[in-house]
């Protein structure tokens, strides 16, 4: 039985592949500085995981798995490479498993994982028994990655480090297509670059999906019809984009009393002359979009529509993507993975249009100091669907910290509720004196904002 080593497992990419290989027979160890939630989810099913990284640490593995977070220096790496034990990244790794399969990879800078996750909950529903790697954890599974016996593998083809960059797909797709991870990508240009790679991995017959309303993704057609390559697009009751014959559109849209959208979905492909319903659970125009990729998909693979735009209304969700924590003292406690423009902007809309007539707060915790800087005046216009705007302390996560604050963007912002609400303790406290009944609170972080949530559930009682 091969033993292989995860660093850096605590987070969603690793412990996804940990999982992954676990349930696939291999023997499985990891190490973190501290264990998350997804640590502790492997311990339970057999797991071991080390506190802390030190060289006895790989003792036994043949392989060694690192996240992008970890250094030439980590102790542990330095142990593998002195004794001769190979040291591989995501991007390293992740084609070999995906090889014999029909690879799914699901790309872009916002809502690949609520679309990866819809993906692999629409393939399971309809009985193809799926592989999947999410990066959050699949409210309806209850788990981030799963080794199933079917011929699909659906993945979250994460850009960071160009990672997605080893996968070995045959349907990809691209749900939008904007500058993001500026410490990687200095420039749009150098991102866009990166996703024309990432198409020509498909193989001659392979397809691309994109979103017809989206600029980035839209330019990508144009790059894959060239290559020969199978295209197609969707929309919401759009014009389709005319280099993509093949489409699949949303008509009649309205919200509904599950909060999310109901809608009938048109398409020119296979068989199908009639509408069909599909009725979200999700808020938010964004996961009509995300929903209409994964019809995208049922559609290639040929899989029957009906069953899967039903698979899809029973879909629930994703850790952190618009998860409701519960509510207490009458204000409802939400978290969110948001951390660009677009994406708040999104989700404060889809909070916006199921909560209407309750004041709706935001507290931003800003995720790098590069992103913050290069998207600030971004940033600073992305809160109007909030009532009140709390911005923290910028998450540094994997960056040195800077003489930048997140104080001047809240400067430059035109809301005028919007405050620096400095660290996470201080911000509770805030909250705690001013927060009242029918309250929604959103709290929008990559990082480690999440515990807010989960304080006030217990001090708002």
């Amino acid at each position: 039985m091969t033993r292989v080593h995860f660093i850096g497992i605590g987070g969603s990419g690793l412990s996804a592949i940990a999982r992954l290989l676990k349930e696939s027979g291999y023997e499985v160890t990891g190490s973190d500085q501290s264990l998350s939630s997804f640590a502790a989810d492997l311990q339970s099913i057999g797991i071991q995981i080390y506190v802390g990284h030190h060289p006895r640490n790989i003792s036994g593995a043949e392989m060694v798995i690192r996240s992008s977070a970890i250094k030439d220096d980590n102790p542990e790496v330095e142990a593998a490479n002195r004794a001769g034990i190979p040291v591989y990244k995501r991007s390293d790794f992740l084609g070999r498993l995906m090889e014999d399969k029909i690879g799914i990879g699901i790309a872009g800078t916002h809502g690949k994982t609520t679309t990866t996750a819809m993906i692999a909950w629409m393939l399971f529903s309809l009985d193809r028994d799926p592989s999947f790697i999410v990066g959050g954890t699949l409210n309806n599974m209850q788990v981030n990655a799963r080794a199933g016996k079917g011929d699909a593998f659906v993945i979250e083809a994460d850009e960071y480090d160009r990672m997605f960059l080893g996968l070995k797909p045959q349907i990809e797709v691209v749900t939008n297509l904007e500058h993001d991870h500026p410490d990687c990508y200095p420039t749009f240009n150098d991102m866009y670059s990166a996703f024309e790679t990432f198409v020509d991995l498909l193989p001659p017959d392979g397809t691309l999906i994109t979103c017809a309303e989206d600029e980035g993704a839209v330019t990508l057609i144009t790059h894959a019809r060239r290559k020969g390559l199978n295209v197609v697009s969707y929309s919401i009751q759009g014009e389709m984009t005319i280099n993509s014959p093949q489409w699949v559109q949303a008509r009649t849209m309205h919200s509904n009393d599950k909060g999310g959208f109901d809608f009938s979905v048109m398409t020119n492909m296979g068989s199908m002359t009639n509408a069909f319903k599909v009725s979200l659970q999700v808020p938010g125009e964004h996961n009509v979009r995300n929903a209409l990729a994964a019809l995208c998909v049922a559609a290639v693979m040929g899989l029957p529509m009906q069953r899967a735009a039903e698979a899809l209304s029973q879909f629930t969700g994703t850790g952190r993507r618009f998860e409701v924590r519960g509510e207490t003292g009458g204000v409802l406690l939400v978290d969110d993975y948001a951390h660009h423009p677009t994406e708040i902007r999104a989700t404060l809309a889809g909070a916006r249009a199921r909560y209407p007539s309750r004041r709706i707060w935001a507290v931003w915790q800003p995720h790098t100091y590069s992103r913050t800087q290069t998207l600030q005046y971004e940033f600073s216009r992305a809160f109007s669907d909030a009532d009140e705007v709390l911005v923290t302390e910028i998450y540094a996560s994997r960056e040195a910290k800077q003489d930048f604050s997140s104080a001047e963007v809240v400067s430059a912002m035109p809301h005028s509720s919007a405050r620096y609400s400095g660290s996470l303790a201080d911000t509770k406290k805030y909250l705690l004196e001013h927060l009242r009944p029918n309250d929604v609170l959103l709290v929008l972080s990559a990082g480690d904002a999440d515990q807010i949530t989960a304080d006030l559930l217990k001090e708002l009682e």
